[in-house]
């Protein structure tokens, strides 16, 4: 019978990571990535045929539940909001439990035909690289942390979360760190978001998103001439916030994306509005755009005419998007590991900051990271979107590598 080989206690990070990788269930685990490959695409193809629409995402998470089930995951649930968990569980249930997540939903709306298909070595339609690419890897670490030889110390906790996208608002994972149940019992956390494997994305790009809308009483363009006219107002707002300065560091952005109202060509509006995305690495800066843009409105559509008479002209400002900002300390034990990892894969990786699923624990002061599915991609969020598989194992080996050395491995049969 084969003894187990220990983790030397006293190891650093790096010497660690080699001493996980030369198990005999993690080689082996490693090998099956290559060998399953034909399977991981069927897998890949399969979820990425099926809509998850933002708030839409009930098919697939039933899908993904089936899968759950297939590999022998424990405690499986579909939770309040729609998200999918289900456990590994490790051997000290007090441990802080590893959470490894993939969002489920897709950019596109309902009506979007679906159309999959394979040309050479690339997979072709919407969503099959965000985020059919990071499900199937979800699934490939989950089925090698299923076998009995490699067993953690720690809960390793698999989540397939709605609501990553757009008007989403990272609701599923919002919901995960503000659930009684799973947030005390998260240490650190996986996302696997797209594809590719040389980015670690531990600094959080914070965003806030609104509708501006502007309301008046309407009328002919002719016998009407003279009331006030919302488009008129919204194109004030924009041009006057658009003259708003920006700081070079930390990096900030504001953006106009829709602009809509009005019914005819010789009609006066009654309503127009117009979307704003701000985005800041910083906290701080958000909320200056934010009071700024408040101003702005309040300059341009003032409660009252400056007879003291009610205005004609009335202005909501929505907030439909809220994405905190945030980012990992340089000395954070995720990054330690990821950096370990990484060196002895021989990745070249390099920290980045962007929005993800993991911008709701880091704003929390949470270790997270959000890695890349491996092979490669193009045309996201475009009914042209496309992922080559090519390199996938050494994304599916990066993140196996790490989820190991996140939830503590002592012994492992050699």
């Amino acid at each position: 019978m084969n003894s187990p080989t220990r983790i030397d206690d006293k190891a650093t990070v790096p010497q660690r990571i080699s001493q996980l990788a030369a198990m005999r269930p993690v080689h082996a685990a490693f090998a099956r990535f290559l060998v399953r490959e034909n399977e991981l695409r069927r897998l890949q193809v399969e979820v990425a045929r099926i809509p998850a629409p933002p708030f839409g995402e009930e098919v697939r998470a039933e899908w993904l539940r089936e899968k759950f089930l297939a590999i022998g995951l424990t405690s499986i649930e579909v939770d309040e909001v729609g998200n999918v968990i289900g456990v590994v569980p490790g051997l000290d249930r007090e441990a802080p439990a590893v959470v490894v997540s993939a969002h489920l939903d897709t950019v596109f709306p309902a009506d979007t035909e679906i159309q999959i298909h394979e040309d050479r070595d690339r997979i072709y339609g919407p969503g099959v690289s965000d985020n059919a690419a990071g499900l199937t890897a979800m699934l490939a670490v989950a089925g090698a942390l299923s076998d009995p030889q490699m067993q953690c110390e720690a809960d390793v906790i698999f989540i397939g979360n709605v609501g990553e996208e757009g008007e989403g608002d990272l609701r599923g994972m919002r919901h995960i760190f503000e659930n009684r149940h799973w947030s005390p019992r998260i240490g650190s956390t996986i996302v696997i978001d797209g594809s590719g494997n040389d980015a670690i994305i531990g600094q959080a790009l914070g965003s806030r998103r609104f509708e501006v809308v502007v309301r008046g009483p309407g009328g002919h363009s002719w016998s009407d001439f003279g009331q006030p006219n919302p488009i008129v107002a919204v194109a004030r707002i924009v041009s006057r916030f658009s003259q708003t300065p920006l700081p070079q560091s930390p990096k900030t952005t504001f953006n106009f994306g829709v602009i809509s109202g009005g019914t005819s060509v010789n009609s006066i509006p009654e309503t127009a509005q117009v979307s704003i995305d701000l985005r800041s690495a910083s906290a701080d800066e958000l909320q200056r755009l934010e009071d700024e843009l408040r101003g702005v409105i309040q300059t341009e559509i003032p409660a009252r005419g400056r007879d003291g008479s009610a205005a004609k002209l009335s202005c909501e400002l929505r907030k439909i998007g809220d994405r905190p900002a945030g980012e990992l300390p340089e000395n954070a034990h995720i990054l330690e590991v990821m950096r370990a990892v990484d060196a002895h894969l021989s990745i070249s990786s390099q920290l980045r900051r962007a929005s993800t699923d993991a911008n709701i624990p880091i704003s929390m002061g949470r270790e997270a990271v959000t890695l890349g599915a491996g092979g490669t991609g193009g045309g996201a969020h475009t009914l042209r979107e496309w992922f080559d598989p090519a390199g996938r194992s050494l994304a599916l080996k990066r993140i196996l590598l790490a989820v190991l050395a996140l939830a503590g491995v002592e012994s492992l049969p050699v």
